[in-house]
């Protein structure tokens, strides 16, 4: 049986408008590191107000945003340590 030995908790911020959702979004590793990202989104003027739908798009975006940054941050750690250029990460 497998047991967890780290977890993650990623932070999730919005600021918005009547128009705009931004979305800033916060991971702190195990090691110290923080990974930042952020996301947007913005509603067409005759939508409807639903600010929790904008919430979830920015915050979708912010999310695959910090999916992206940590793939390059494990891409550059295999080429560190095995010192040679690995193949990319694709999600």
């Amino acid at each position: 049986m497998m047991h967890p030995a780290v977890g993650w908790h990623v932070e999730m911020e919005f600021m918005e408008d009547d128009q705009h959702t931004r979305a800033a979004a916060l991971l702190r590793l195990p090691d110290g590191t923080e990974v930042r990202a952020h996301g947007t989104a913005s509603r067409y003027h005759t939508d409807n107000n639903q600010p929790r739908v904008g919430e979830e798009i920015a915050g979708a975006r912010a999310l695959n945003e910090l999916a992206m940054e940590l793939l390059t941050k494990a891409h550059e750690e295999i080429d560190v340590s095995s010192g040679r250029i690995s193949h990319p990460i694709h999600m």
